[in-house]
């Protein structure tokens, strides 16, 4: 696989307190998508469902001349989406509260996670139920600070990795590490079980309006990151260039 450039769009969901902006972003969602983003219980989490939906199709319309209602999406058995038909495009999706990316590939696998540093403490809590034995050891050498930033990196790490296989937490967590040190910076260590060849992947972390992103992505070399800000929403979006994440392990 040869590396192409990657490209990582991001949204902000509060840009939905415009009325105007929501009732066109409404607007280019199917009946049963509008349903869906409805179906949250508070407004917040309604905005960020939209601002997702939203987002993925200006990406995707950005790489193909398709128009951004145009768009069509199934699931595999995980729930990972997919385009319908296949255009040669692969993406994926994450979401919090105050910020919304996708990441944009030409025909590689690419899984992307974000998370509010704000989530740290209730990271902490689950450690011991999602990280590995040798994640654990090396959080426990560092102090408070540095412990709760290291978990926030591992937590979207994982995620952004399980979420590019395509089958989310069908897989056991506590048997993929991502490790630090050595001449690797970071590296992917996964049970053969789960994973005969994880040499295949490529993964960054970094932080991102506020956001810590982490991306994964199947691809040889290190990729050319490319950022998009989708705001105000709808509006063109604003190419700021390449991103100078360290991709690991280093070549």
């Amino acid at each position: 696989m040869s590396s192409k450039p990657l490209h990582l769009w991001y949204a902000y969901p509060d840009d939905l307190l415009d009325s105007a902006t929501a009732q066109a972003c409404a607007a280019l969602l199917t009946v049963e998508e509008r349903e869906r983003c409805q179906r949250y219980k508070f407004e917040k989490h309604r905005r960020e469902s939209l601002v997702t939906r939203v987002l993925v199709r200006s990406a995707l319309s950005n790489r193909r001349a398709v128009r951004p209602e145009a768009w069509r999406f199934k699931e595999n058995e995980h729930g990972k989406p997919f385009l319908d038909p296949d255009c040669g495009l692969h993406f994926n999706l994450s979401n919090s509260v105050g910020l919304v990316v996708c990441l944009v590939a030409e025909g590689d696998e690419v899984g992307v996670d974000v998370e509010s540093p704000a989530r740290s403490p209730q990271i902490m809590e689950v450690v011991k139920a999602v990280f590995s034995s040798e994640e654990l050891a090396q959080l426990e050498e560092l102090e408070d600070t540095a412990k709760q930033d290291r978990a926030l990196s591992l937590w979207t790490l994982k995620e952004a990795y399980i979420k590019c296989r395509g089958m989310g937490l069908a897989l056991p967590l506590k048997k993929i590490s991502f490790l630090y040190g050595g001449t690797e910076g970071i590296r992917l260590e996964v049970d053969l079980e789960v994973d005969d060849n994880p040499g295949r992947w490529r993964f960054c972390s970094f932080d991102l309006a506020g956001h810590r992103v982490a991306a994964v992505v199947e691809q040889k070399d290190a990729a050319e990151l490319n950022l998009w800000e989708a705001h105000p929403l709808l509006s063109p979006p604003r190419n700021l260039g390449t991103c100078n994440a360290q991709w690991f392990p280093r070549i």
